[in-house]
């Protein structure tokens, strides 16, 4: 019999990037005497890992869970990337309703749409949380009506459009449901949830069933799986079958040796759990996402969605330059491989294959900075490697036709820089299927475009908006292949041998273009260390020291000047490299080089190209 467990609300707190979910969540832990009264409290609490906290992005969604009047509230802060939708789509299996966080000044952005969307699908009840109210330009009350048409837009049902408005600012922890009263606490938003979300109903009787949504890691205790009881009970030492709806074959008996409840941010053991319960498991060496553990005596999975497919991919391999080994602590095609496969334990949408060469493995994601994510934390763990460029994934449909990955991209950028973007993105295959005026004088541009050709465009919008653009997209299925796109305009200069950078050969080699080092840095001949303004490769000797005579002192050196070089970020290395190019990546450097160092090799390898 299905019955209602009153003690217990499970929530999702989903929105567009940087509309402010972590900081909320921060607020609901802090006024629900989560922390010490005197405890120090790092901002944005939830986001653990060390990129998370630089990039000011979520990566991974975290589960926690506060009580308020006597009911356990468990939240899940979900990432707003597109990149990571993937954790979005499973996290709300696990939850009964959704907290719609929109920013008050900039109103539903692209993502905003994504997970919507994806909430309206499952029939999950939404309470739209407008944040930061105290922002200068906030526009609250239109920003309702821009979600309200969203909704209509999405064909969400009555129940739905009836869903309630919070207004909030998570930065002074304030929420009210009036904009004429003012208060000083979230509680509006507590009562909301208690009256709003429904209670998880379940068959207490019945056998168990736990759907597995997440995986978390630990390397004492390896895998843990995190999902919601269903039916039943779960206990520890109880035997259940590990079983999986897309797979009838898995069918596998384990038991239960660990099992945690959320408390705060500390997962706290106990015996059992009921309906409606979130936990997680410990102790199943092979526990996967979309498993469920039912009794033996009832063996029924959950049905669970497929995970989105990647649409990008790119080559990882060993590092074979001349300064290979000299500044990675992991640099062989063992630990390398180890530490990818490693990475399929709690990331579901990427995806690892080998290749014909033991030394190199094929890695598909996302996105490009779901790549760049992962390339940034082996970099950080001690691991030297090369990647290649990021290529799409294609498809072919029943007529042998090639299908490619689109994006749907939204742009707001001042208005006299519409122009310059319009034609770059057209250069690249995008078309502009709507413009309109944004908020604050800006133009919002909408294109549809193929994935490849966003690859290496941020940077340019960057410089052509000067910094004032805000670009932000969402995959919109496979569609027709657009035809080839020239991705780079300027060729690479090239180092002509190995050895050290010396002023007067950087002071020549500066004419040709940009230079991306300066003196007394490490090269090898073939590695590119600036760009070109034209389309060809030059190759300058950077190491070219001045020939001294009696009559011609050294010291005469220090007169030259040396514009200072582009330092490149990672994610501008690789938007950067082209596809012949590599980006050797160790933990202190990123090097750019050509795939074939040797020049004699190279120019031979490009004519071939040409026949």
């Amino acid at each position: 019999m299905q019955q209602k467990r009153d003690d217990v609300r499970n929530v999702a707190i989903i929105a567009h990037v940087d509309h402010g979910k972590t900081t909320l969540v921060d607020e609901l832990l802090k006024q629900s005497g989560v922390f010490r009264e005197n405890q120090e409290v790092a901002e944005r609490v939830m986001d653990s890992n060390d990129i998370e906290r630089e990039r000011g992005i979520t990566i991974l969604s975290k589960n926690t869970a506060v009580t308020y009047k006597n009911t356990k509230i468990n939240i899940i802060d979900t990432p707003g990337h597109a990149d990571f939708g993937g954790e979005v789509e499973r996290v709300l299996k696990m939850v009964n309703g959704v907290i719609l966080v929109v920013d008050a000044f900039e109103g539903p952005m692209p993502q905003t749409k994504f997970v919507l969307r994806k909430a309206l699908e499952l029939k999950l009840p939404v309470i739209v949380c407008v944040n930061k109210i105290d922002r200068p330009e906030a526009r609250p009350l239109d920003v309702v009506d821009e979600v309200l048409e969203l909704f209509l837009d999405l064909e969400a049902d009555d129940a739905q459009l009836d869903c309630p408005f919070v207004f909030a600012s998570a930065k002074t922890g304030s929420a009210t449901l009036n904009l004429t009263v003012k208060n000083k606490d979230m509680k509006p938003l507590f009562d909301t949830i208690l009256d709003y979300i429904p209670a998880p109903e379940g068959d207490p009787e019945a056998g168990t069933q736990v759907l597995i949504s997440t995986i978390d890691y630990n390397e004492y205790v390896g895998r843990i799986g995190v999902g919601k009881v269903d039916n039943g009970r779960i206990a520890v030492n109880q035997e259940v079958v590990l079983c999986n709806a897309h797979d009838p074959e898995k069918q596998k008996k384990v038991k239960i040796s660990k099992l945690y409840e959320f408390d705060g941010l500390n997962k706290v053991e106990v015996k059992e759990a009921h309906i409606g319960s979130i936990v997680a498991i410990s102790g199943i060496a092979d526990i996967h996402i979309g498993d469920t553990l039912c009794s033996p005596e009832h063996i029924e999975p959950i049905p669970f969605q497929k995970i989105s497919e990647p649409t990008i991919a790119m080559h990882f391999m060993v590092n074979d330059s001349p300064l290979a080994g000299q500044e990675g602590k992991y640099i062989t095609s063992r630990h390398i491989r180890d530490r990818l496969f490693r990475e399929l334990n709690t990331d579901v949408s990427l995806r690892v294959e080998e290749t014909e060469s033991t030394d190199a493995f094929k890695v598909s994601g996302r996105g490009e900075l779901h790549l760049s994510v992962l390339i940034e934390n082996m970099r950080r763990e001690g691991f030297e490697f090369a990647v290649s460029k990021a290529e799409v994934l294609y498809k072919t449909d029943e007529n042998g036709k090639r299908l490619e990955p689109m994006e749907l991209t939204y742009i707001d950028v001042p208005e006299e820089y519409s122009g310059v973007v319009i034609e770059k993105l057209s250069q690249r295959k995008g078309e502009l299927r709507n413009m309109g005026t944004g908020t604050g004088g800006y133009t919002r541009l909408e294109f549809s475009i193929p994935s490849r050709g966003l690859i290496g465009y941020r940077g340019d919008f960057m410089t052509d908006t000067k910094g004032n653009g805000i670009m932000n997209s969402v995959f919109d299925g496979y569609g027709p292949y657009k035809g080839d796109i020239q991705y780079r305009k300027q060729g690479s200069l090239i180092a002509f041998e190995t050895g050290e950078s010396i002023t007067y050969g950087l002071y020549n080699a500066q004419e040709r273009g940009t230079l991306f080092i300066g003196p007394g840095v490490k090269v090898y001949s073939g590695m590119v260390i600036g760009s070109n303004g034209r389309g060809e490769d030059i190759e300058v000797n950077v190491c070219k020291k001045k020939q001294l005579t009696n009559t011609r002192s050294s010291s005469a050196d220090e007169a030259l000047r040396l514009v200072p070089p582009k330092l490149m970020s990672m994610e501008q290395c690789l938007d950067f490299i082209d596809t012949d190019e590599l980006l050797e990546v160790t933990p202190t450097s990123l090097r750019i080089r050509k795939k074939i160092l040797d020049p004699t090799l190279r120019k031979r390898a490009a004519i071939k190209k040409t026949q």
